[in-house]
């Protein structure tokens, strides 16, 4: 828990950003019957049984200090998958940065040897050379600023929406992190390690 939150607390050093990552399982869903469209006097009537369109996993990254996230769903969510957003992550995103420090949950697929699998050995190492990961606790998700933007972005562009496909899904997730990063939201992240160990000193070891 300290790690992360020492990490929170510097200051942005675009050389060496702190970017969170998270991901969720999505549901795709599509109508059973056509909505019948909007008529003067009378709303857009939807029905409420829908059909099952499969699932995918939607990843998100955000640097809170520089307001940035930007989220894409993926058909799957493997060692592979997560490989493939950090090459993109360091090479994209930050191709001038000296490393990138990275915090997420402790998944089995967030892991350096999960860049051995899907690149040649010289190109993983490259990459993890530049990759300095920190993990939130057990039970301690909540330390993590993605799961802020996870939750913005259920309720800001998800909901109860039936979308059916992953195109259809990407298109939604790029106009919302477009406007987010527009506006530059951004997160203010106040929790620290001395409001730590004293309101959550129970979490501590007792020293006699």
């Amino acid at each position: 828990m300290e790690d992360v939150l020492a990490l929170y607390a510097m200051p942005r050093d675009p050389r060496r950003p702190v970017v969170c990552m998270d991901e969720k399982p999505c549901q795709l869903l599509g109508h059973a019957r056509e909505p019948l469209p909007m008529r003067p006097g009378s709303a857009e009537k939807v029905d409420s049984e829908y059909a099952r369109k499969g699932a995918c996993s939607i990843f998100i990254f955000t640097e809170p200090l520089a307001g940035w996230r930007e989220a894409e769903a993926l058909p799957r969510r493997t060692k592979r998958d997560w490989a493939g957003k950090i090459k993109w992550l360091l090479d994209e995103e930050y191709p001038d940065a000296e490393y990138v420090s990275l915090v997420s949950d402790n998944l089995n697929t967030h892991a350096i040897s999960s860049l051995y699998e899907a690149f040649p050995p010289d190109e993983a190492f490259r990459l993890a050379r530049r990759l300095d990961m920190h993990f939130t606790p057990k039970h301690g998700s909540w330390l993590n600023i993605a799961e802020v933007e996870l939750s913005a972005l259920s309720g800001q562009c998800l909901g109860d929406r039936r979308i059916p496909d992953v195109d259809a899904l990407n298109a939604e997730l790029s106009a919302w992190h477009s406007r987010r990063n527009r506006e530059q939201k951004g997160v203010d992240w106040q929790f620290t390690n001395q409001e730590a160990r004293i309101k959550l000193k129970s979490l501590y070891p007792k020293i006699l």
